[in-house]
């Protein structure tokens, strides 16, 4: 059961539930706003704020997804790797690609580009230190400063909402091997995701 309450559409800040909806998805599309909605101002603006950062935009949500999955790997957020978002899987991030973010260098479905996003997401993951100019030397390969600029802001959203995720131990309703805790990390590769909604969380 997580930590802190998931609360019920029905105890939802009037405007929050029209805000996003809720009526009309399921709850796990609703995702971590569930805890959020405790402080409806915070959420209102949550929700908003990535309103805007879900948009289409620079980047191709097939990158966005790969990226998440691999930050939510080094979180061992479980609701975070147990959830496929449908404009990811429609722009072809299926579970053969997914397998392949276990080690990203040497995947043969994924792009220079891709890799080069992943090794920043790794770095900004897990040793942000270790970023240095030839790091975004790199990304710059691929990317314009516009589109490193939408890839930090999701890494940075990811690794910072996954870990309170993480935190508060959201995996009621997930497939079982989610809800084990155990001495070995958790990997988002497995064939057992749940595929939701129209953007990510």
């Amino acid at each position: 059961m997580a930590r802190i309450k998931m609360l019920t559409k029905q105890e939802f800040d009037p405007e929050l539930r029209q805000l996003i909806d809720v009526d009309n998805k399921a709850p796990l599309e609703v995702g971590n706003v569930r805890i959020y909605a405790h402080c409806p101002e915070l959420a209102k603006a949550f929700v908003r704020f990535m309103g805007v950062v879900r948009k289409p935009a620079l980047l191709p949500r097939r990158l966005i997804e790969l990226v998440r999955l691999r930050v939510a790997y080094h979180n061992q957020c479980r609701s975070c790797m147990a959830i496929r978002y449908n404009d990811g899987v429609r722009n072809g991030v299926t579970e053969e690609v997914v397998c392949q973010l276990e080690t990203p260098d040497e995947a043969r479905d994924l792009t220079p580009a891709e890799r080069a996003a992943l090794r920043f997401a790794d770095l900004l993951g897990t040793n942000h230190y270790a970023i240095t100019d030839e790091t975004i030397e790199d990304l710059k390969k691929y990317f314009s400063e516009a589109e490193i600029v939408e890839l930090g802001m999701n890494i940075a959203i990811f690794i910072g909402f996954g870990r309170l995720s993480m935190a508060w131990d959201m995996v009621d309703e997930l497939p079982e091997r989610f809800k084990v805790r155990g001495d070995k990390p958790i990997t988002p590769w497995g064939g057992d995701a749940i595929v939701v909604g129209k953007s990510r969380s």
